[in-house]
């Protein structure tokens, strides 16, 4: 397997997975910062232009929540995924939320382009930024974490993927003293291997 990424992006959800899994796998960086990922080679593999994708032999995933649920299928040494079919529907439920809301609340701070074209209303998406991404921070301390991870004392990929984008929180202005659950989640993921491991190759700065 090949991990196309970009540090601090996403796709540092798809590297901790990896390494949950323990699967042996290649990591090739993307220089988003000089737009690579819009160039023709890459775009040879994901035609979205985005990272992360994920190459098994001929085959390329693409999206984030696809990419690991193939991880978690793929473990023989991990359990990733709950298997009680509520648990795993209510671990989804969470990466969905990341995927449609959180996400792209975070994607406004500076891909404005991708809904609108006047410079005021790319300044005007950017200032919004920290109030929405502290509604969706919100949400999370409430609502997503059950104990210190989305599925009580058991990792997932949903944490894979929750690590990554509340790793961005900070970054968007939210104010992380109102975030204790989020906080002690944050220090869990960096006290395992997973996360010491990406960030020792570079996947996370």
């Amino acid at each position: 397997m090949k991990l196309y990424y970009a540090t601090n992006t996403v796709a540092v959800a798809a590297a901790v997975a990896l390494n949950e899994a323990g699967l042996a796998h290649e990591l090739i960086k993307i220089d988003a910062a000089n737009g690579e990922q819009t160039k023709s080679t890459y775009l040879g593999i994901n035609s979205k232009g985005r990272v992360p994708a994920l190459a098994v032999g001929d085959a390329i995933l693409t999206e984030t929540g696809a990419i690991l649920d193939y991880i978690a299928s793929q473990s023989s040494t991990a359990s990733l995924s709950p298997k009680d079919p509520l648990d795993h529907a209510r671990m989804q439920s969470v990466m969905f939320y990341l995927a449609s809301t959180m996400h792209v609340a975070h994607a406004h701070k500076m891909r404005g382009s991708r809904w609108a074209d006047q410079d005021t209303s790319f300044a005007d998406m950017a200032a919004k930024v920290p109030q929405t991404m502290t509604a969706c921070a919100t949400y999370v301390e409430t609502e997503c974490l059950t104990g210190p991870f989305i599925s009580g004392d058991t990792v997932t990929i949903g944490d894979c993927y929750l690590y990554a984008v509340c790793s961005w929180l900070a970054g968007d202005g939210v104010d992380m003293t109102k975030q204790p659950k989020i906080n002690a989640f944050l220090s869990a993921m960096e006290a395992r291997d997973s996360v010491k491991t990406a960030r020792k190759a570079g996947v996370i700065a």
